[in-house]
């Protein structure tokens, strides 16, 4: 699929067939199952609207199937024939600050506000695999996200949350598989059934080599540790999804939005080749792959990238690995309002970017989504600010009338011109790493698949971190140079005779208390267990076994995650990024 013979226009046929037909049985199919919400979809004055709109019967638009109908191939406009008529949004804000009684205060008040998801926040220690009296982790304890050091910690910050019923993300890629065995005995002390279970692990390592540098090993180790976890989820918790792929550092980090889509789609395309790798079948896990992305404030721009997002994925997966179920060819995708975005000068503006971001990824379609806070450019949300930031969604599911009507601006000129383009760029983006591919192994035989080896060669060669760089240079210019303007920064900057925020603080005594509760549950366990338990999970890790089971037993002994990850350290090495200039 060459960039000169790619055209979007044709790569998904030219005939939208009996589309309306299909789309219309289906919508009738959930509404009859009760899958369509029984509410009211007017407008505010009361005029009905249909459930989605496109071209008349008679009516041929050339190009339409690559728009189509929602719920069905390429999944443009969407995954559902209902869109959220039948299942707005999931509403998961992210949260973890202090210690891990602290953050289910706040998880607790998330839920009792309206919230019906968590996602979990990790602080840099338990980021970089060490405990919090681990030198190393001076000073940042409890600051960036919760404290994490013992599955007793998870047991207290979900506690009084039944993990069966509430779907769970956690935001964290070095450390994801041990910080999952502590979620997995946190849910079996509760009694909960872990085959139940449903919720994200992003565990996504390819896009911290590319852009956010939480790294623990070398990729080949890490890249074990994903297949190991890719199976064990495939065949123990079918519902849980393994691998959020992770595009919002990378756009975080100063890429554009099209490097965005195609660095993020391009990693994923790696683990369905390491899945494939694996003996995996593709229709089984392919659905387990979920992923993340960045809204910024360049409101129709990202629009299409979701949109171009979701038929991509459809067509790769289809076409290239040979997935053939609906399911199997759905991308699923969080989103998060963009950081990058915030701005300290002004701050009460970031309430506009947030409200105006959350609605570009409603009308793009996804599937959960994180409202940032207006105070988080200075430091963790203040609770004020948290109601905020969920109220904000809360007003755009109840009051806007979005989720009346599926994909509504499907079929704008604008908003297909600019999923057109955007989709093109990513395809010359893939080219790009499949030529690498070619560099890095010549003779075509790629240990994992085509893309991995790209990837690999990319990460090796500072390929993604130079692109992003440059178009982070570029940006920085134009608001230099007052090409692009952001208010309050580089344009009506006047005094705007708001008050000083009142902003949430981490004492030290956060740090000192977790360091003398760990401390305390080190005296109190059986030493020779954890030893025994880290010995064995050693073990396996020096042959080719899953990995999954023997880690859950050091975690059962109350090994540390520091006292995991050191292990690993010692038996795999660490890897340091090649200094480049």
């Amino acid at each position: 699929m060459s960039v000169d013979r790619f055209d979007p226009l044709t790569a998904y046929g030219t005939d939208p067939g009996d589309g309306a037909e299909r789309w219309q049985d289906a919508y009738t199919a959930a509404a009859e199952s009760g899958r369509v919400r029984d509410v009211d979809f007017t407008t505010l004055s009361g005029a009905e609207v249909e459930p989605v709109y496109g071209p008349r019967p008679e009516e041929r638009v050339d190009g339409f199937s690559r728009i189509g109908w929602p719920g069905q191939y390429p999944f443009t406009r969407g995954l559902h024939a209902s869109g959220y008529r039948g299942k707005p949004w999931t509403i998961r804000q992210f949260a973890g600050f202090g210690n891990a009684r602290q953050t289910n205060e706040r998880y607790k008040m998330i839920l009792a506000g309206g919230g019906d998801g968590l996602s979990v926040a990790f602080d840099m220690p338990t980021l970089m695999g060490r405990d919090s009296d681990d030198p190393r982790s001076l000073g940042e304890v409890g600051h960036c996200g919760v404290a994490i050091d013992t599955a007793a910690d998870m047991d207290v910050l979900f506690e009084g949350i039944p993990l069966e019923d509430v779907t769970t993300s956690m935001t964290i890629s070095g450390p994801a598989v041990p910080v999952f065995c502590m979620y997995l005995v946190a849910a079996e002390r509760q009694g909960a059934d872990i085959r139940k279970l449903n919720g994200t692990l992003q565990t996504d390592i390819f896009k911290e080599y590319i852009a956010q540098k939480e790294w623990l090993f070398a990729p080949e180790p890490h890249l074990r540790l994903i297949g190991d976890l890719m199976e064990y989820c495939a065949s123990d918790i079918q519902a849980y999804k393994p691998l959020s792929v992770s595009g919002y550092h990378i756009r975080e980090a100063g890429s554009t939005a099209a490097q965005e889509l195609a660095f993020t789609l391009a990693d994923g395309f790696g683990y369905v080749e390491l899945g494939l790798a694996r003996g995996l079948d593709i229709e089984q896990f392919a659905p387990g792959l979920s992923f993340f992305f960045d809204a910024h404030v360049d409101f129709f721009e990202e629009i299409a990238k979701f949109r171009a997002a979701r038929r991509i994925w459809a067509r790769w997966l289809r076409d290239v690995y040979g997935a053939k179920t609906a399911r199997a060819q759905s991308l699923r995708f969080h989103t998060q309002t963009a950081g990058v975005s915030l701005t300290a000068q002004q701050p009460d503006n970031n309430i506009v970017r947030t409200a105006i971001e959350a609605m570009a990824a409603v009308l793009g379609g996804t599937n959960s989504l994180h409202t940032n806070a207006l105070d988080e450019v200075l430091a963790l949300p203040s609770d004020k600010a948290a109601q905020i930031a969920l109220r904000t969604q809360q007003v755009i599911m109840e009051e806007t009338g979005v989720t009346n009507v599926a994909d509504p601006l499907g079929g704008s000129w604008y908003i297909e011109a600019l999923t057109d383009k955007i989709e093109s760029e990513a395809e010359r983006i893939f080219d790009r790493i499949k030529d690498m591919a070619r560099l890095a192994v010549p003779n075509g035989e790629h240990p994992i698949g085509e893309m991995t080896s790209g990837i690999l060669r990319g990460i090796e060669d500072g390929w993604f971190t130079g692109e992003i760089a440059d178009a982070a240079f570029a940006y920085q210019q134009a608001l230099e140079k007052k090409d692009k303007f952001m208010v309050g920064v580089n344009t009506l900057t006047g005094e705007g005779g708001e008050d000083e925020l009142d902003i949430l603080r981490i004492s030290h005594e956060v740090e000192r208390e977790q360091n003398a509760l760990l401390t305390k549950r080190r005296a109190g366990r059986d030493k020779a267990a954890v030893d025994a338990a880290l010995s064995r999970m050693v073990e396996v890790a020096r042959g080719e076994g899953n990995l999954i089971e023997p880690m859950m037993a050091a975690v059962r002994a109350e090994a540390s995650l520091g006292e995991i990850c050191d292990a690993l350290r010692e038996e795999w090495g660490v890897y340091i990024e090649p200094a480049r200039f």
